[in-house]
């Protein structure tokens, strides 16, 4: 159990750094890059992820078992798989309310997609101390177990900064970046649950995807900015381009 227990501390590493980046691009796009965009999203995650490491902790505590490991992380996954779904229609708002120069309509929209990211950054900051919770296996080791998992974690996020930004969002865009990540997350916690209680066990949770993927095909298919007479929209290594 161990590879797997590893494989999902990468994977969380990975994905909550290529979430915090993947962010800065959704909120880029309609509010800009400016060092305040950067620092409301860079703090915040800040603070979901501490929240994350004092829940993991006890929550490790109370139910130190692969099962409940597991399943955090499927709920991550989720959970980001569901930002921009959610997200679209407050971004569609705020992109109107620039538009016609409303403040307090924009603001409101940025406060409340940072918001939707409080769930699964708080979930994936429980994956660390909740692995050392379970990998530990006397206290003479307990230093080289803790300093293992923290390792792989910090990996995991080197690769999960530059996946989005090099490859994800020029090829495929903001918005599915985010599927990706859930997708990608979700499989090694789906394969570690099936192989803590049984595949019969974790059938159980194959809704997730099937839901991800039907509700994504509907829910960010047209253009994602509101405005008259738009040819063209994509999206380059560098920024958000409309014609």
């Amino acid at each position: 159990m161990r590879k797997y227990l590893f494989a999902g501390v990468f994977f969380a590493g990975c994905a909550s750094l290529a979430v915090e980046l993947s962010a800065s691009r959704l909120l880029g796009n309609y509010f800009g890059s400016s060092n305040l965009v950067w620092a409301a999203i860079i703090g915040l995650v800040l603070i979901y992820l501490s929240i994350g490491y004092v829940l993991g902790g006890r929550w490790a505590d109370r139910s130190p078992q692969f099962k409940t490991f597991f399943s955090i992380l499927l709920w991550a996954s989720l959970f980001i798989g569901l930002i921009p779904l959610a997200s679209r229609p407050i971004l569609r708002t705020a992109s109107q309310a620039f538009d016609q120069l409303m403040i307090a309509e924009m603001i409101g929209a940025f406060v409340s997609v940072l918001i939707l990211f409080s769930i699964p950054v708080t979930l994936l900051g429980t994956a660390s101390p909740f692995a050392v919770r379970l990998a530990l296996e006397d206290k003479e080791s307990s230093g080289k177990t803790a300093g293992r998992i923290y390792a792989l974690s910090t990996l995991g996020s080197f690769i999960g900064t530059f996946l989005p930004v090099l490859v994800l969002i020029p090829a495929i865009g903001t918005y599915k970046t985010f599927i990706v990540l859930s997708l990608m997350l979700m499989a090694p916690a789906w394969a570690g649950l099936a192989k803590a209680e049984g595949i019969r066990f974790a059938a159980r949770y194959l809704w997730m995807p099937v839901i991800l993927i039907i509700a994504s095909l509907f829910g960010l298919s047209g253009f994602d900015k509101i405005a008259d007479n738009i040819v063209f929209e994509g999206e380059s290594a560098y920024n958000y381009i409309q014609v």
